[in-house]
């Protein structure tokens, strides 16, 4: 039940979305700087085994495409499920997002070098202190990029299509947004 309940109201969340208007930012945000920190430094999501194995299950249906492996593709929805639930997104967004981004490889690497399933800039860990975390470890890279995703959600306060431009770097622009939000509405959220 309250898997639906967050369903709804990210759906409503979307067709209430504003339009875009402003630029992207270009420079570190101190702000965002500390949440990440507080996240790198943090140490299960589902309230019981049954919720755990249907959600699981029905994801993983959905994923099968992009990750052949049954194993990795768990591993992937948990940590998912995990992180998103840290930052009380829904995890079916982070699956949207990284889609979008990555196609669900650990490995991608951007042409403006950003890394991983979430598709982080490695600026930011040098700026949190944290020169050696591998953002192409799925825990790492997910808990950045859900931290980030959080973060100019409140900014943008609760504005999913202004929070994903700035996620992406394209505030301002709805091609990004569109493209995510297309993903979470008709693969991930489909009933």
């Amino acid at each position: 039940m309250e898997l639906a309940r967050h369903i709804v109201v990210w759906i409503c969340l979307l067709a209430l979305a504003a339009p875009l208007g402003a630029t992207a930012e270009q420079v570190p945000d101190p702000e965002l700087r500390e949440v990440l920190r507080a996240a790198a430094s943090d140490a299960d999501s589902f309230e019981d085994r049954f919720d755990a194995e249907v959600w699981l299950t029905d994801m993983s249906g959905r994923l099968e495409r992009q990750v052949r492996d049954p194993d990795e593709r768990i591993a992937i929805l948990t940590r998912v499920h995990y992180e998103a639930s840290r930052v009380e997104l829904p995890p079916e967004l982070i699956l949207a997002v990284s889609e979008v981004e990555s196609n669900f490889d650990r490995f991608a690497v951007s042409v403006a070098g950003a890394l991983g399933l979430m598709q982080v800039m490695p600026f930011w860990k040098d700026e949190i202190g944290r020169p050696g975390d591998n953002l192409n470890h799925v825990d790492t890279n997910l808990r950045y990029g859900c931290t980030i995703l959080k973060f100019y959600l409140d900014k943008e306060k609760g504005d999913l299509r202004r929070a994903l431009g700035r996620y992406n770097g394209s505030l301002g622009k709805r091609k990004y947004p569109n493209k995510v939000i297309d993903k979470l509405s008709y693969k991930w959220f489909k009933a």
